[in-house]
């Protein structure tokens, strides 16, 4: 039998390291990949990096192995968030036209945040497909609503400062979060990135939970000066969009329990 192309070896390498951690119960050490494909260690490194770079893998916090953001971005776009995609979309086009600013989505996904939704700014400055971008939730708007509403675990200890206005701090962090839930929405101001502001509210699903958050984001020269006019616009469109929400859910119910009968 003829040996394979060089080539199609190494993709055949990488697919079954893919493979060995998407079908894992729990992340995967190094050691156990590199010995569970039959492959030398020098090999396993070269492709995991290649994977990582790719977003296929990532590792968590003990530096074991697990699916990376794109397994996370697939599953969001094509389950249950496709509804909730289709029946927002109106909403952040409106937002859209209203503020010229990006419109984001996002929901949780164990404990991150996939952004599953966008309306690209009008603006030259401020337009990026945030749908395809791996933002640590407690540097986002849209994160620390989920963290605020219990729809995310909150972090403890000290977290990764991305720059010198990053809430870090456990600590200062909850505070934040209060406020969050005292005022109605979250606002970051240069967390993320220096010049970069968000500002996001949650969105409610059938049972009153919150399933989502909805946020507008750009420059810091443009949105410092109208948080609170974009924090009350927001919760406006919130409100509409979470009513439509919990209706489709009882509709689905009520269907779901009229099927259930018919087949009885």
């Amino acid at each position: 039998m003829a040996e394979p192309a060089k080539g199609t070896q190494a993709v055949e390498r990488a697919a079954a390291l893919v493979a060995s951690v998407v079908r894992a119960d729990e992340p995967l050490a190094f050691a156990e990949l590199a010995e569970a494909c039959d492959l030398a260690k020098s090999t396993a490194s070269r492709l995991l990096t290649a994977l990582e770079r790719a977003d296929l893998l990532e590792r968590d916090a003990t530096g074991c192995y697990q699916a990376g953001p794109l397994f996370w971005l697939y599953a969001a776009r094509h389950d249950r968030w496709d509804e909730l995609v289709r029946l927002a979309t109106p909403t952040m086009q409106q937002l859209g036209d209203d503020t010229r600013e990006t419109v984001n989505l996002a929901v949780p996904r164990g404990d991150k945040v996939i952004q599953v939704g966008q309306v690209d700014s009008q603006y030259m400055l401020g337009t990026r497909d945030w749908t395809r971008i791996d933002v640590p939730a407690h540097t986002s708007a849209l994160g620390k609503v989920l963290y605020a509403y219990a729809a995310l675990p909150v972090p403890r200890g000290r977290l990764e400062p991305l720059t010198p206005q990053t809430v870090a701090d456990g600590v200062a962090l909850e505070r934040q979060l209060a406020r969050v839930r005292k005022v109605g929405w979250a606002v970051t101001v240069d967390e993320l990135e220096i010049g970069l502001c968000g500002v996001a509210v949650p969105l409610r699903g059938g049972a009153g939970e919150v399933v989502a958050a909805l946020g507008v984001s750009g420059p810091t020269q443009r949105l410092q000066g109208r948080v609170d006019e974009l924090g009350r616009l927001l919760t406006d469109r919130a409100r509409g969009l979470s009513a439509l929400l919990q209706r489709s859910s009882h509709q689905e119910r009520r269907d779901r329990k009229a099927r259930e009968e018919g087949a009885a």
